[in-house]
């Protein structure tokens, strides 16, 4: 992106592939696309070539330094997965691609709603110059302060002060509405898109997009703290959320969740000694480790639920948890929604243990997820699916 000079925490800002889940659901176009965590899984690619593949990472100069490659072919574009997840882009090397497919556009846009922490109101950005390769300069930007409350006269007088003319005008200016609408329910402190592509029909679609949330919000948008652990998993790890020995990565494809040290060892020593071979494994902590701080304790599930199937190899997940004060239906609840959402197929061996057991395992069942009552079963179940 190019607009960078107010934004000195890159850590708050969301990937693109996450930012445009959001636009998604705010009604702002976008391009059919699919996640590549490997170049092989280009073999299952369900769009259409010609395609673009996008490195995801959050430093600037993605295009210029070789991050966004173009494929005909998948030959070619294992080709160019290979490079890109090997390039690092200002230290960075990405965890997963975009790919997404390729759109001709007659016209690019810049687009921006940010937080002008100054004069504390938000300001809409816009130029009718936008792209990757493009250097803004104050006569190429467009300004308008929203010193009111919103409504759509703001969005179409940036349109009209960006020299748009007919069809653009309206197109645009539902776009920027949208992009506003986001910026408050989300409480974030930036919703950027370069390029906005436009078509001669009046279609436009946002290329691409950067979200930048707001720290002090977080609290209020949990699902935003899962988006930015799901785009930093070693992060989340050495911040406190997991520590490091309670995260361990291995070169199987069993992933092991469990809660309690005594219980993950345990579990972890049944798998190996059934000569499985788990790929990590993860200790979510005890209940009173949850309720002793300000921890939602299905939260900190679906984020363990991310770090342990984050890896492509991972096609078997066990999963061990002693409810007390939670609920074994929450839990059960909380591992289907997380299953049916995976980008891939898992193999899930869940065993429960808690007052209210038999209304998750007909859950479970109901989801087709294995639910056994014995650990002894659960592991061996679990290795033999690997």
């Amino acid at each position: 992106m190019v607009v960078e000079w107010w934004n000195t925490n890159r850590q708050m800002d969301l990937l693109e592939y996450q930012a445009k889940e959001l636009f998604r659901e705010t009604g702002i176009p976008v391009l059919p696309s699919q996640k590549i965590r490997c170049p092989q899984d280009l073999k299952g690619l369900k769009i259409p070539y010609p395609i673009v593949l996008k490195s995801q990472v959050r430093a600037g100069g993605r295009g210029k330094a070789g991050g966004i490659r173009f494929a005909t072919n998948t030959i070619d574009a294992i080709a160019a997965a290979q490079a890109i997840f090997n390039l690092p882009i200002q230290g960075e090397l990405p965890d997963v691609l975009l790919a997404e497919a390729k759109y001709n556009a007659s016209q690019e846009f810049y687009l921006a709603i940010l937080l002008d922490r100054t004069a504390r109101r938000p300001v809409l950005l816009g130029s009718p110059y936008g792209g990757v390769e493009v250097t803004f300069t104050q006569d190429k930007m467009q300004r308008v302060v929203v010193d009111e409350e919103f409504s759509p006269f703001y969005a179409r007088r940036l349109a009209l002060k960006m020299g748009l003319t007919g069809e653009a005008i309206e197109a645009v200016s539902t776009v920027i509405k949208r992009m506003y609408r986001l910026f408050v329910q989300q409480d974030l402190d930036l919703v950027e898109i370069n390029p906005l592509g436009i078509r001669d029909n009046g279609e436009v679609m946002a290329l691409d997009g950067k979200v930048t949330v707001n720290n002090e919000a977080l609290n209020r948008h949990h699902h935003l703290t899962g988006l930015l652990q799901e785009g930093n998993l070693e992060e989340a790890v050495y911040s406190g959320i997991f520590p490091a020995h309670d995260f361990v990565e291995l070169d199987g494809k069993l992933g092991i969740l469990c809660n309690g040290a005594g219980l993950t060892m345990a579990t972890f020593d049944l798998v190996c000694e059934a000569k499985g071979k788990p790929a990590n494994f993860l200790n979510l902590g005890s209940e009173q480790t949850w309720y002793g701080s300000d921890d939602d304790p299905l939260e900190r599930l679906r984020l363990g639920l991310k770090a342990v199937t984050d890896s492509s190899k991972v096609s078997v997940v066990l999963v061990n948890l002693i409810a007390g004060v939670t609920l074994c239906q929450d839990i059960a609840t909380t591992l289907v929604e997380f299953s049916e959402q995976i980008d891939r197929p898992c193999k899930w061996i869940v065993r429960l243990v808690g007052g209210d057991v038999a209304a998750a395992e007909k859950t479970l069942e109901q989801a087709n997820l294995t639910s056994v009552k014995s650990l002894d079963e659960a592991v061996s179940l679990a290795v033999k699916a690997v």
